[in-house]
Protein backbone atom coordinates (compact mmCIF):
# COMPACT_ATOMS: atom_id res chain seq x y z
CA UNK A 1 0.00 0.00 0.00
CA UNK A 2 1.41 3.43 -0.96
CA UNK A 3 2.24 6.10 1.60
CA UNK A 4 -0.63 8.36 0.59
CA UNK A 5 -3.25 5.56 0.60
CA UNK A 6 -2.14 4.45 4.06
CA UNK A 7 -2.11 8.06 5.22
CA UNK A 8 -5.67 8.49 3.96
CA UNK A 9 -6.81 5.44 5.90
CA UNK A 10 -5.09 6.66 9.05
CA UNK A 11 -6.76 10.02 8.61
CA UNK A 12 -10.13 8.26 8.55
CA UNK A 13 -9.21 6.44 11.76
CA UNK A 14 -8.10 9.73 13.30
CA UNK A 15 -11.49 11.31 12.55
CA UNK A 16 -13.14 8.35 14.26
CA UNK A 17 -11.00 8.94 17.36
CA UNK A 18 -12.05 12.58 17.37
CA UNK A 19 -15.70 11.58 17.74
CA UNK A 20 -15.05 10.28 21.25
CA UNK A 21 -15.47 12.63 24.24
CA UNK A 22 -12.48 14.13 26.02
CA UNK A 23 -10.76 15.56 22.96
CA UNK A 24 -7.74 17.59 24.07
CA UNK A 25 -6.95 21.10 22.99
CA UNK A 26 -4.55 21.20 20.04
CA UNK A 27 -1.02 22.44 20.39
CA UNK A 28 -1.82 25.66 18.59
CA UNK A 29 -0.53 24.81 15.15
CA UNK A 30 -2.02 26.96 12.41
CA UNK A 31 -1.70 24.17 9.89
CA UNK A 32 -4.81 22.31 8.86
CA UNK A 33 -4.84 18.82 10.28
CA UNK A 34 -7.05 15.84 10.93
CA UNK A 35 -4.90 15.03 13.93
CA UNK A 36 -2.54 12.73 12.02
CA UNK A 37 -1.67 14.47 8.77
CA UNK A 38 -1.31 18.18 8.13
CA UNK A 39 -0.40 20.35 5.16
CA UNK A 40 2.77 22.42 5.22
CA UNK A 41 1.79 25.99 4.28
CA UNK A 42 4.16 28.12 2.26
CA UNK A 43 5.64 31.35 3.58
CA UNK A 44 4.57 34.75 2.11
CA UNK A 45 7.29 34.58 -0.52
CA UNK A 46 5.61 31.51 -2.03
CA UNK A 47 8.37 29.06 -1.33
CA UNK A 48 8.38 26.46 1.42
CA UNK A 49 10.40 27.60 4.40
CA UNK A 50 13.91 26.23 4.27
CA UNK A 51 14.83 24.26 7.36
CA UNK A 52 17.96 25.27 9.22
CA UNK A 53 20.40 22.58 10.25
CA UNK A 54 21.71 21.98 13.72
CA UNK A 55 25.35 22.91 13.99
CA UNK A 56 27.62 20.38 15.65
CA UNK A 57 28.09 17.62 18.11
CA UNK A 58 26.12 14.72 19.61
CA UNK A 59 24.64 11.83 17.67
CA UNK A 60 22.91 8.61 18.56
CA UNK A 61 23.47 5.39 16.69
CA UNK A 62 19.94 4.91 15.38
CA UNK A 63 19.76 8.02 13.21
CA UNK A 64 17.63 10.14 15.59
CA UNK A 65 20.50 12.57 15.94
CA UNK A 66 20.26 16.09 17.30
CA UNK A 67 23.22 18.22 16.26
CA UNK A 68 23.77 21.12 18.59
CA UNK A 69 26.25 23.86 19.30
CA UNK A 70 28.64 22.56 21.94
CA UNK A 71 29.66 26.02 23.15
CA UNK A 72 28.72 26.67 26.77
CA UNK A 73 28.74 29.71 29.02
CA UNK A 74 29.23 29.66 32.76
CA UNK A 75 26.22 30.88 34.69
CA UNK A 76 25.92 31.48 38.41
CA UNK A 77 23.86 28.89 40.24
CA UNK A 78 22.53 31.62 42.54
CA UNK A 79 19.25 33.24 41.56
CA UNK A 80 19.35 37.05 41.13
CA UNK A 81 17.54 39.16 43.72
CA UNK A 82 15.03 40.93 41.47
CA UNK A 83 12.41 38.17 41.20
CA UNK A 84 8.98 39.83 40.85
CA UNK A 85 6.84 39.52 44.01
CA UNK A 86 3.83 37.23 43.77
CA UNK A 87 0.69 38.93 42.54
CA UNK A 88 2.54 41.51 40.40
CA UNK A 89 2.42 39.78 37.06
CA UNK A 90 4.12 36.62 35.87
CA UNK A 91 7.42 35.53 37.32
CA UNK A 92 8.15 34.23 33.84
CA UNK A 93 6.60 36.25 30.96
CA UNK A 94 5.52 34.47 27.79
CA UNK A 95 8.22 33.93 25.20
CA UNK A 96 5.87 33.13 22.31
CA UNK A 97 2.15 33.09 21.66
CA UNK A 98 1.60 29.38 22.23
CA UNK A 99 -0.93 27.62 24.48
CA UNK A 100 0.53 26.18 27.68
CA UNK A 101 0.54 22.37 27.48
CA UNK A 102 0.95 20.58 30.79
CA UNK A 103 -0.34 16.99 30.61
CA UNK A 104 -0.48 14.22 28.00
CA UNK A 105 -3.62 13.50 26.00
CA UNK A 106 -4.75 9.86 25.80
CA UNK A 107 -6.15 10.33 22.30
CA UNK A 108 -3.01 12.05 21.05
CA UNK A 109 -0.82 9.37 22.63
CA UNK A 110 -2.70 6.70 20.64
CA UNK A 111 -2.32 8.70 17.44
CA UNK A 112 1.36 9.33 18.17
CA UNK A 113 1.94 5.57 18.38
CA UNK A 114 0.13 5.11 15.05
CA UNK A 115 2.19 7.86 13.43
CA UNK A 116 5.52 6.40 14.53
CA UNK A 117 4.80 2.75 13.69
CA UNK A 118 2.66 3.08 10.54
CA UNK A 119 3.99 6.24 8.84
CA UNK A 120 7.37 7.46 10.09
CA UNK A 121 9.20 4.15 10.46
CA UNK A 122 7.86 2.39 7.31
CA UNK A 123 8.09 5.40 4.98
CA UNK A 124 10.50 7.99 6.41
CA UNK A 125 13.11 6.49 8.75
CA UNK A 126 13.21 2.82 9.68
CA UNK A 127 15.64 3.57 12.50
CA UNK A 128 13.47 6.24 14.13
CA UNK A 129 13.00 5.72 17.88
CA UNK A 130 10.75 7.99 19.93
CA UNK A 131 12.60 7.31 23.24
CA UNK A 132 15.91 8.28 21.62
CA UNK A 133 14.25 11.36 20.11
CA UNK A 134 13.16 12.40 23.61
CA UNK A 135 16.75 12.14 24.89
CA UNK A 136 17.96 14.30 22.02
CA UNK A 137 15.18 16.80 22.70
CA UNK A 138 16.33 17.15 26.32
CA UNK A 139 19.84 18.00 25.14
CA UNK A 140 18.44 20.55 22.68
CA UNK A 141 16.36 22.11 25.48
CA UNK A 142 19.47 22.57 27.61
CA UNK A 143 21.46 24.21 24.82
CA UNK A 144 18.67 26.52 23.63
CA UNK A 145 17.65 27.58 27.16
CA UNK A 146 21.26 28.44 28.08
CA UNK A 147 21.52 30.75 25.06
CA UNK A 148 18.23 32.42 25.99
CA UNK A 149 19.31 32.88 29.62
CA UNK A 150 22.56 34.49 28.50
CA UNK A 151 20.80 36.69 25.95
CA UNK A 152 23.05 35.19 23.26
CA UNK A 153 20.50 34.59 20.53
CA UNK A 154 23.21 34.44 17.88
CA UNK A 155 24.07 31.00 19.24
CA UNK A 156 20.60 29.83 18.18
CA UNK A 157 21.35 30.24 14.48
CA UNK A 158 21.01 26.81 12.91
CA UNK A 159 19.39 25.46 16.07
CA UNK A 160 16.13 27.38 16.00
CA UNK A 161 13.97 28.53 13.10
CA UNK A 162 14.87 32.08 12.03
CA UNK A 163 11.39 33.53 12.50
CA UNK A 164 11.22 31.91 15.93
CA UNK A 165 14.52 33.55 16.89
CA UNK A 166 13.10 36.94 15.87
CA UNK A 167 10.03 36.35 18.04
CA UNK A 168 12.19 35.28 20.98
CA UNK A 169 14.46 38.30 20.63
CA UNK A 170 11.62 40.73 21.36
CA UNK A 171 10.55 38.76 24.42
CA UNK A 172 14.06 38.33 25.84
CA UNK A 173 14.79 42.07 25.57
CA UNK A 174 11.83 42.80 27.86
CA UNK A 175 12.93 40.37 30.57
CA UNK A 176 14.89 41.17 33.71
CA UNK A 177 18.09 39.33 34.59
CA UNK A 178 16.16 37.26 37.15
CA UNK A 179 13.53 36.25 34.62
CA UNK A 180 16.18 35.23 32.10
CA UNK A 181 17.88 33.17 34.80
CA UNK A 182 14.64 31.18 35.17
CA UNK A 183 14.89 30.14 31.51
CA UNK A 184 18.12 28.17 31.97
CA UNK A 185 17.38 24.42 32.15
CA UNK A 186 19.71 21.53 32.95
CA UNK A 187 18.58 18.25 31.44
CA UNK A 188 19.24 16.57 34.81
CA UNK A 189 16.58 18.85 36.35
CA UNK A 190 13.87 17.35 34.10
CA UNK A 191 11.74 14.97 36.16
CA UNK A 192 8.96 14.25 33.63
CA UNK A 193 8.78 14.57 29.84
CA UNK A 194 6.64 13.24 27.00
CA UNK A 195 5.85 13.80 23.31
CA UNK A 196 2.49 15.56 23.27
CA UNK A 197 1.83 15.45 19.53
CA UNK A 198 3.48 13.83 16.52
CA UNK A 199 2.36 15.03 13.10
CA UNK A 200 3.27 14.48 9.45
CA UNK A 201 2.90 17.34 6.97
CA UNK A 202 3.25 17.58 3.23
CA UNK A 203 3.43 20.59 0.94
CA UNK A 204 0.06 20.61 -0.79
CA UNK A 205 1.19 23.27 -3.28
CA UNK A 206 4.12 21.24 -4.55
CA UNK A 207 2.87 17.71 -5.22
CA UNK A 208 5.63 17.08 -7.75
CA UNK A 209 8.38 17.19 -5.14
CA UNK A 210 6.22 15.50 -2.46
CA UNK A 211 7.86 17.43 0.36
CA UNK A 212 7.31 15.79 3.71
CA UNK A 213 7.88 17.05 7.24
CA UNK A 214 7.56 15.52 10.69
CA UNK A 215 6.73 17.81 13.60
CA UNK A 216 6.90 16.73 17.27
CA UNK A 217 5.74 18.81 20.24
CA UNK A 218 7.57 17.95 23.47
CA UNK A 219 6.62 18.80 27.07
CA UNK A 220 9.20 18.93 29.87
CA UNK A 221 8.51 19.30 33.61
CA UNK A 222 11.51 20.83 35.37
CA UNK A 223 12.49 21.26 39.03
CA UNK A 224 15.33 23.75 39.35
CA UNK A 225 18.00 22.26 41.59
CA UNK A 226 16.89 18.63 41.13
CA UNK A 227 20.36 17.61 39.94
CA UNK A 228 21.92 18.89 43.17
CA UNK A 229 19.28 17.16 45.29
CA UNK A 230 20.04 13.84 43.61
CA UNK A 231 23.79 14.32 43.99
CA UNK A 232 23.36 15.04 47.71
CA UNK A 233 21.27 11.91 48.11
CA UNK A 234 18.16 13.80 49.18
CA UNK A 235 14.83 12.01 48.98
CA UNK A 236 12.61 13.44 46.24
CA UNK A 237 8.96 13.57 47.43
CA UNK A 238 6.47 11.94 45.06
CA UNK A 239 4.06 14.86 45.53
CA UNK A 240 6.71 17.48 44.84
CA UNK A 241 4.42 19.29 42.40
CA UNK A 242 1.99 20.35 45.12
CA UNK A 243 4.47 21.15 47.92
CA UNK A 244 4.65 24.93 48.64
CA UNK A 245 8.43 24.97 49.15
CA UNK A 246 8.96 23.76 45.58
CA UNK A 247 6.17 25.79 43.96
CA UNK A 248 8.32 28.52 42.43
CA UNK A 249 11.12 26.13 41.45
CA UNK A 250 8.93 24.18 39.02
CA UNK A 251 8.61 25.20 35.38
CA UNK A 252 7.24 23.59 32.24
CA UNK A 253 8.73 23.86 28.75
CA UNK A 254 6.92 23.25 25.46
CA UNK A 255 9.28 22.82 22.51
CA UNK A 256 8.19 21.92 18.99
CA UNK A 257 10.67 20.24 16.64
CA UNK A 258 10.48 19.88 12.88
CA UNK A 259 12.45 17.92 10.30
CA UNK A 260 12.13 17.54 6.54
CA UNK A 261 11.91 13.96 5.29
CA UNK A 262 11.60 14.66 1.58
CA UNK A 263 13.35 11.96 -0.44
CA UNK A 264 16.91 12.99 -1.23
CA UNK A 265 16.96 15.83 1.33
CA UNK A 266 19.39 15.71 4.25
CA UNK A 267 17.99 17.52 7.26
CA UNK A 268 18.20 17.58 11.05
CA UNK A 269 15.70 18.50 13.73
CA UNK A 270 15.23 22.21 14.41
CA UNK A 271 13.05 24.06 16.92
CA UNK A 272 10.16 26.25 15.77
CA UNK A 273 8.32 26.80 19.08
CA UNK A 274 9.92 27.71 22.42
CA UNK A 275 7.68 28.17 25.46
CA UNK A 276 8.69 28.31 29.14
CA UNK A 277 6.12 28.93 31.87
CA UNK A 278 5.53 28.35 35.57
CA UNK A 279 2.43 26.51 36.81
CA UNK A 280 2.44 28.91 39.80
CA UNK A 281 1.87 31.81 37.38
CA UNK A 282 -1.15 30.05 35.92
CA UNK A 283 -2.55 29.39 39.41
CA UNK A 284 -2.07 33.04 40.39
CA UNK A 285 -3.84 34.20 37.22
CA UNK A 286 -6.79 31.91 37.93
CA UNK A 287 -7.03 33.20 41.51
CA UNK A 288 -7.08 36.83 40.32
CA UNK A 289 -9.92 36.16 37.87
Amino acid sequence: MSFYRRAHKLNQFSRLLHTFPGKATTAGSTRTSSGILATHQRDPSGSAQRLALFNAAAAVSNGCSFHYNSQRRNFSSQAPDDVPPRGRGRMLPKLMDFPEIIWPSVMKSVKNWIMVHFIIRPYFDREFSLPDFVQGAKQALQVVSASLAGGELKNLEGLVDRQTVNDLKGSIEKMSVAQRYELMILKEDIYFSFPYQVGVMFDEEDEASQKRFVEITMVFHVLKGLKGMVERGETIPLNIGVMPEYRDKISICNYRFIKEFTKGVESDWTVNIVSHFKPSDLIDEEERQ
